[in-house]
């Protein structure tokens, strides 16, 4: 799938005092950007999430919206937001697709590329 022209970039930071490592519990922040670089704009309907910690452990996340809203996106502009996960490991990766319409009433999967969460030292 094509992406429709939208580019997905994220950030993440690790939130040492939301998290608890003696009962493994770490808390991510990841910041998203969507970038809209076609020519129609698109609206993000719903969100698919796959999260999966160092045990193997995957948690699959589906939900309308992103952080209680489903941003209309024009050409050319970008929209961000930031949001959390808790996982049981220090280490892990997301990934996942926005569901999208376009102008033309045309759905399409708009791909999340994997990224990693990990407490900072933990990769070099």
């Amino acid at each position: 799938m094509s992406n429709n022209n939208i580019k997905i970039s994220v950030n993440t930071s690790y939130l040492q005092q939301e998290s608890d490592p003696e009962n493994n519990k770490f808390y991510f922040l990841y910041t998203v950007s969507i970038a809209n670089h076609g020519d129609e704009g698109a609206k993000l309907l719903s969100r698919h999430w796959i999260i999966e910690d160092a045990n193997g452990k995957v948690q699959n996340v589906k939900g309308e919206g992103v952080v209680g809203d489903q941003p209309y996106i024009n050409p050319g502009d970008e929209y961000q937001y930031t949001s959390g996960t808790l996982l049981e490991t220090s280490l892990g990766t997301m990934k996942g697709s926005y569901q999208m319409i376009n102008d033309s009433d045309k759905y399409f999967d708009a791909e999340i590329p994997e990224f990693v969460l990990s407490i900072p030292r933990v990769i070099h």
